[in-house]
């Protein structure tokens, strides 16, 4: 006789296993991060007060911003060879390439981004320029804005228009992280002040022009094919997993102009994907009445 009843066996596959708790584990190391720099960061007395953890903060700020990068990397990685098994390789380099030469551009030229320099916070650097890590966190943000733009838009000749809004979604993400990064902490500088927390409009103008390119990448590579099967669940609570790092600082830190900017920017990619997807609707509508 049984004292208990027997509980159903999950349902979930390794693959689902493996991707919930990389992810689980990237929500866990957000919510740590922003702990610590909520109390100690943004009240360094406390330190004073706690000298057992001074030592221990001063290494873990060094180490979040890079170390939170290098999580989200893996943890996306691992889900897209779970799920896409070696596809994605081309896009990685691609993006990778992309952003880096963009970066490069904008360190040593001020375009497109205008007048800026990294802080030695992000570790190695490309040619004493541009964190190793930087590129690597264009990817991890620009893949998952793609794919939910194609999710949004999967017909083929919504191309264009996928590139679009997916290049809106990856700017939605910089309203948060130039102000968290650049102003409430000192991971880059701005060679001149701008009026948004310290950064420059053209800094959103260079944003969204390279992501076009980006976002142009994964089209001219035809990744559809493989982007296209990949749990859009699990790429939307990755999306905000990353964007929860620099709004939550935000919110810490009080920058309510650019918790405000993020979230109407993520009302007006809802909103453009609306207005897209209905442009696609009638065009198909008016091809089939032909």
């Amino acid at each position: 006789m049984e004292l208990m009843p027997r509980m159903p066996r999950s349902t979930l596959t390794p693959r689902e296993r493996w991707s919930r708790a990389g992810l689980w584990a990237l929500c866990a190391f957000t919510a740590f991060t922003l702990i610590g720099y909520a109390s100690f960061g943004l009240h360094p007395a406390l330190l004073a007060r706690f000298p057992q953890v001074a030592g221990l903060y001063g290494v873990a700020f060094r180490f979040f911003a890079v170390g939170h990068v290098l999580i989200s990397g893996a943890v996306l990685l691992l889900f897209l060879s779970l799920y896409a098994g070696h596809r994605w390789l081309a896009a990685f380099a691609a993006l990778y390439g992309i952003s880096l030469a963009s970066e490069l551009l904008g360190t040593s030229l001020g375009v497109p981004f205008g007048e800026y320099s990294y802080t030695p916070l992000l570790g190695i650097k490309w040619f004493g320029l541009v964190p190793l890590v930087i590129p690597l966190s264009w990817f991890f943000m620009a893949l998952p804005s793609y794919a939910l733009a194609l999710r949004a838009l999967p017909e083929p000749g919504a191309a264009g228009r996928r590139v679009l809004l997916a290049s809106l979604v990856l700017v939605s993400w910089d309203l948060a992280l130039d102000p968290a990064m650049s102003h409430a902490t000192r991971y880059w500088e701005w060679g001149e002040a701008g009026p948004y927390y310290g950064m420059p409009l053209l800094n959103l103008l260079g944003w969204y022009v390279t992501g076009l390119l980006l976002m142009g990448a994964p089209a001219a590579l035809r990744s559809e094919a493989w982007i296209r099967p990949l749990p859009h669940r699990w790429l939307g609570a990755y999306y905000l997993a990353n964007l929860a790092l620099p709004l939550g600082m935000s919110v810490a830190a009080g920058l309510w102009g650019a918790v405000a900017g993020t979230l109407l920017a993520l009302a007006a990619s809802y909103g453009a994907a609306r207005v897209l997807a209905g442009r696609g609707m009638a065009t198909r509508l008016a091809e089939v009445r032909a």
